[in-house]
């Protein structure tokens, strides 16, 4: 079959440069027909494909068709292969066709029965979707793989990302709340695959059983959720095709950073870097199109949603409350006591008739023991022995002059009222900070020699000082007082102790002498204070 180049060539030869038919075909060895035929036409005829007849395959394709049927049912690698369907044929059907013809005719049957779409089109502000992805990031203890939540606006295809711990509920929760922050807005509808975490249950249809904090989540940002069918992940291609860009675009190559922190701050910068490309198809940038996708968006809520899990356990005669196969322990007044045990994707909040007693770091490890030593100082008053055989305290790092007083006070008192002592002060953490009390403790320093009372009292004194000075911050500030003016501008003299000596024994000398120290413009400022109110 000639092409259309050797077309044009015999064309020009002959209108052109004038040669005959003899000479063409002579010229380009082609047959005068053929030349007369290119002649005619300006290119060459397309010739519709027929596919080669097969006979001896006509009687088996009910065979094939039976055992294409059966194989929707069967395990997706139990399935039969094209070769396998030969061998089949040749030995219980005795097929002495090719195997090129069951191909060629298991291409058609494939090419009939093969999925098709419709393109849709979202309103703005109408729906976004979420998934999650996993990259690798190299951290300063070792490469690890790490999952990202993704959330995508469809009209738009505005990316949200963020790094988690794992993919549960509560991490769920905590990287939408942080999403629609960032997006400043929520969307109507937000799809997801079927992740049980998310859909405790998949129902008939769309039909699914959600988690109850999910569902509150829903409910606090007023969105509708939304899943697709099982196994029909192209029905949210959007953040599909986002996940693609998280693996080759934003973690290719492989992220060095120092822990989640940092990796999400640059997974926000690329994001927001993201906002000024122009999408396949899209003639205006994605910031451009969320800027009007965000003014037809649902606002957001006026507070933010709690987002965590809560289960009610008791606390144990340990004073630990058991959560996720961890311990977590809790004051010696909350030991005994039904508590509500709040697990944030950081942090482990426990609860104690409605105050919060106790915070934890959250540990995503199993059988653990999280003690906050606090916790077990009044435990500590009554039995003093558990100071250096429990690990609570073995492991307590304290400022450096806490075991220098510990030293000093068993030399000078003895071991076991050395002890003691140390106890006293260590309860003192209980109220107050490891730095007021440390700040106490160098204060009362003389030389090797320090007294536990001054130690008291002067933490005392800090206490009252920075809360003194906490109330003079606070008068300063432009909130209204409700003291009048003439009381605060009041200065009352520092009292001397010899003029209540002479007042005991002095008698009514004394009280005249006392009446005399207040001056008259001091009483007449009380009493315009006293007609002020």
């Amino acid at each position: 079959m000639l092409t259309v180049d050797q077309f044009a060539r015999v064309r020009r030869a002959f209108y052109q440069d004038k040669m005959s038919i003899r000479a063409i075909a002579r010229t380009f060895g082609h047959s005068r027909r053929k030349v007369r035929e290119v002649l005619q036409f300006a290119e060459p005829k397309s010739y519709p494909h027929r596919q080669s007849p097969a006979p001896k395959l006509d009687p088996v394709k009910p065979f094939i068709d039976a055992i294409l049927t059966a194989d929707e049912t069967a395990p997706r690698k139990q399935r039969h292969t094209g070769m396998q369907i030969f061998r089949r044929l040749v030995v219980e059907q005795h097929f002495d066709g090719s195997y090129d013809q069951v191909r060629r005719y298991l291409q058609a049957r494939r090419r009939r029965d093969r999925e098709t779409f419709v393109p849709l089109d979202h309103d703005p502000g109408q729906r976004a979707e979420a998934d999650f992805g996993a990259i690798w990031v190299q951290f300063p203890d070792g490469r690890r793989q790490v999952p990202v939540l993704l959330v995508t606006w469809a009209w738009s295809y505005c990316p949200f990302t963020i790094a988690l711990p794992t993919q549960r509920t509560e991490a769920i929760l905590h990287g939408l709340v942080e999403a629609f922050t960032f997006f400043g807005c929520v969307p109507r509808e937000l799809w997801w695959d079927n992740p049980t975490t998310v859909a405790v249950q998949i129902l008939g249809g769309r039909q699914r059983k959600l988690n109850d904090r999910y569902l509150a989540l829903a409910s606090h940002y007023n969105f509708e959720p939304l899943f697709c069918m099982p196994a029909r992940g192209n029905e949210k291609p959007h953040v599909e095709n986002r996940v693609k860009d998280l693996e080759r675009r934003w973690a290719t190559p492989v992220p060095q950073v120092n822990d989640l922190a940092e990796l999400n701050a640059y997974l926000l910068r690329c994001c927001r870097v993201d906002f000024d490309r122009v999408a396949t198809g899209r003639q205006e940038s994605i910031g451009i199109r969320f800027a009007q996708e965000r003014e037809a968006a649902l606002p957001l809520p006026t507070t933010l949603f709690d987002a965590c899990i809560s289960t009610g356990v008791k606390t144990d005669k340990y004073q630990t409350a058991a959560f996720d196969n961890n311990c977590y322990s809790v004051p010696r007044a909350s030991a005994f006591q039904s508590v509500t045990v709040k697990g944030y994707v950081d942090q482990v909040v426990i609860v104690d008739r409605g105050q919060v007693v106790a915070r934890h770091l959250r540990c995503y490890d199993s059988g653990q023991q999280i003690l906050d030593p606090r916790h077990f100082l009044t435990t500590l008053e009554r039995k003093p022995g558990c100071l250096d055989h429990a690990n609570v305290f073995r492991h307590w790092q304290l400022p450096a002059v806490f075991p220098w007083l510990r030293q000093n006070l068993e030399e000078e008192h003895g071991a076991r009222a050395g002890m003691r002592q140390f106890i006293r002060v260590l309860l003192l953490l209980e109220r107050h900070s490891e730095e007021r009390v440390a700040q106490a403790i160098e204060a009362c320093r003389f030389g090797d020699h320090v007294r536990v009372e001054a130690i008291l009292e002067r933490v005392q004194h800090l206490a009252l000082r920075q809360d003194k000075q906490r109330s003079d911050d606070n008068a300063m500030s432009p909130v209204a007082s409700d003291m009048p003016l003439a009381l605060s501008c009041l200065q009352v003299p520092m009292p001397d102790l010899c003029r209540f000596d002479a007042l005991l024994f002095g008698g009514e000398e004394s009280h005249d002498h006392i009446s005399s120290l207040i001056t008259e413009d001091q009483l007449e400022v009380v009493a315009a204070a006293d007609h002020s109110r």
